[in-house]
């Protein structure tokens, strides 16, 4: 996981030199519009990319449970599982989504549409060959530092780096916690089984 954060800034800050190169002799109102549109490809790569990585993730521990619990005889994946799991990742991205978006895309930086572009491109990118090489990473990590490395190519005054170090926190807080919510979890299970 820490690698794909390291790669996603990388490779969008490359990404975003790049566009910054080839654009700066079009006018802004030209470049606004292409972009926006652009970005609604970028989007769906994203969105697509997310499932692929995050989908397996979910629906291989689903189904682990699923056959750990006795429900199902063997290893299959249900279509089913893939459905609930897809129906549910949606739920959380639509209802959590906003959130995250404006707490990165706002109150960390302050993106444009072809900042956008280029660091959705960037995270699809980095995001698509590690599932393609069947290596789990975090796809926030992956997009959250992408869109640092888009802020960071035009202004490394453009990223607030405070906001930054809460997230990083947080992401770093996150392991402990869960790995004791769930030895005190198994621990309470073991005394009603």
């Amino acid at each position: 996981m820490l690698f794909s954060s390291f790669l996603g800034f990388l490779v969008s800050y490359v990404v975003a030199r790049i566009i910054i190169s080839l654009c700066r002799h079009i006018s802004p109102k030209t470049s606004q519009f292409a972009f926006c549109k652009l970005q609604i490809v970028s989007s769906l790569l994203m969105a697509f990319n997310h499932g692929m990585n995050d989908g397996q993730k979910f629906i291989g521990i689903f189904t682990l449970t699923l056959v750990v619990g006795g429900i199902l005889p063997e290893f299959y994946v249900p279509v089913w599982v893939v459905l609930l799991c897809a129906i549910t990742m949606g739920i959380g991205t639509t209802i959590g989504g906003w959130k995250i978006i404006k707490n990165v895309g706002m109150r960390m930086v302050n993106i444009r549409p072809w900042q956008g572009f280029a660091a959705e491109t960037s995270a699809s990118a980095v995001i698509m060959t590690a599932s393609l090489g069947g290596i789990p990473l975090s796809t926030t990590h992956t997009i959250t530092t992408s869109i640092m490395g888009v802020a960071a190519a035009k202004s490394i005054g453009g990223v607030r780096w405070n906001i930054v170090g809460n997230i990083v926190l947080a992401w770093v807080i996150t392991f402990p916690i869960c790995a004791a919510m769930t030895f005190l979890i198994t621990l309470a299970f073991k005394h009603f089984l």
